[in-house]
């Protein structure tokens, strides 16, 4: 039956529920097709009666209950839906697929959120990093380079590009070597996701280091040992100005020291026993401890973690939970230090540093510079000791059948040294 005249509102409104059992049909002149169906419940719904694709008879379809659509949002859509008819195509069947790309775009969105370079660099750094002797450094630089950018994005997101960016960035920055560390830490991360199947293939492929690497040769001369000393002891207290000093008096790693807990430590025997998960040649190492090593060792604060005396750490902010951390900064502090004290020496010995300054130098070169002074001087056993007591590994056959541990002759090695330095720091 055709319509005289178009749908309004205002007669949708007076419609008047038929007797129980039946539906009326209100139809609109503008769109063919078109209606308002009241049940006997009085709900009225607007619908679009035609001869869907696949049906062999015209038949009413639900374009949305009158109040939940509008009549002009139900003329456009009985349009969209005629347009799709003309064309073979069930409007029914579209929305359905539709929804079901909406709900697996969703999903897949959900699923790129829920894999962020944040959320799989979490468990890396307690699935893999925790295991690791060196594995508080590498995180602390990848949360540093990485974070900040890369932190919230899907980890599928990171590019190749990405990575050149970073790297590239570090050693346009003058920062070859630390360039080089991060690739190497981004190319372990893709590897241990890909294992995992976090991620298919690497962003750092065929990404290569952006320049070979010189090793260092930094030695620090006698008016920077003396600086640094003379910072370390008295113009930087605890826990990185003790922590300087062992650095010097020991010649160990950086983290060796500063990750050393008391019960490592036998201060009768004078003796430091650091085990071979903590160490990078994953050996026991023995280090004899001078009196000097012994005064400053004296001067630290013990702490009591967990209500057990000798588990918490020689360096800590923590009172004594967690080792020390927030080395960069440190150092930029003692850097600031060493210069006017370096000056000051320039001075007395008549040398004007006004405006001048030293080399920069990392603490590292405080092992360097360790090594080279006990080559001028007559250790036992020349240098099998000499690279004991820094704790390298015994070179050839020592390795395998030499297993006695010079104890002795590294804690002369070490006395030895303690005196030049001594002799250096009171010129």
């Amino acid at each position: 039956m055709l319509a005289k005249k178009p749908l309004t509102d205002v007669a949708i409104r007076k419609l008047k529920a038929p007797i129980a059992g039946k539906r009326d049909l209100r139809w609109d002149a503008l769109v063919p097709g078109l209606a308002v169906r009241v049940t006997d419940k009085g709900t009225k719904s607007l619908v679009l009666v035609v001869r869907y694709p696949g049906d062999r008879h015209p038949a009413p379809r639900t374009l949305g209950e009158y109040g939940a659509i509008t009549l002009e949002a139900a003329r456009d859509k009985a349009r969209t839906w005629l347009a799709l008819i003309a064309q073979g195509i069930d409007p029914r069947q579209q929305e359905a697929e539709q929804v079901k790309k909406r709900e697996d775009e969703a999903a897949k969105k959900a699923a790129e959120q829920a894999n962020t370079f944040c959320a799989a660099f979490e468990q890396f750094v307690a699935r893999h990093l925790s295991k690791l002797r060196t594995g508080k450094d590498v995180e602390r630089e990848m949360r540093r380079l990485l974070m900040p950018t890369w932190g919230p994005r899907p980890l599928t997101s990171i590019t190749r590009k990405d990575v050149k960016t970073v790297i590239n960035s570090l050693a346009d920055g003058g920062k070859p070597i630390m360039a080089n560390r991060l690739l190497a830490y981004i190319k372990t991360f893709y590897k241990w996701a890909n294992d995992r199947d976090l991620i298919e293939g690497t962003p750092a492929v065929l990404v290569n280091r952006p320049g070979a690497e010189c090793h260092g040769t930094r030695v620090l001369d006698d008016d920077e040992l003396r600086a640094v000393w003379r910072v370390a002891s008295s113009k930087i207290g605890y826990p990185f100005g003790p922590l300087y000093l062992m650095l010097l008096l020991t010649g160990l790693r950086l983290g060796e020291v500063a990750g050393a807990p008391w019960s490592e430590f036998d201060l009768q025997r004078k003796l430091w026993t650091i085990p071979a998960e903590r160490m990078k040649g994953k050996r026991i190492h023995l280090v004899p401890l001078t009196d000097e090593a012994i005064e400053i060792l004296s001067s630290l604060p013990r702490f009591a973690t967990g209500g057990r005396r000798g588990d918490d750490y020689l360096f800590s902010t923590t009172d004594g939970e967690k080792p020390v951390s927030g080395f960069s900064k440190a150092k930029a502090r003692l850097d600031r230090k060493m210069v006017r004290t370096w000056r000051a020496l320039g001075r007395l010995g008549g040398d004007d540093r006004r405006g001048e300054t030293f080399d920069d130098w990392t603490l590292h070169d405080i092992r360097r510079t360790v090594r080279t002074h006990l080559s001028a001087l007559p250790v036992p056993e020349g240098d099998l000791v000499r690279e004991l007591v820094i704790a390298h590994a015994k070179p050839g056959l020592h390795k395998v059948y030499d297993q006695f541990a010079y104890l002795d002759e590294k804690r002369k090695a070490l006395e030895l040294w303690t005196a030049r330095l001594k002799g250096i720091l009171e010129r």
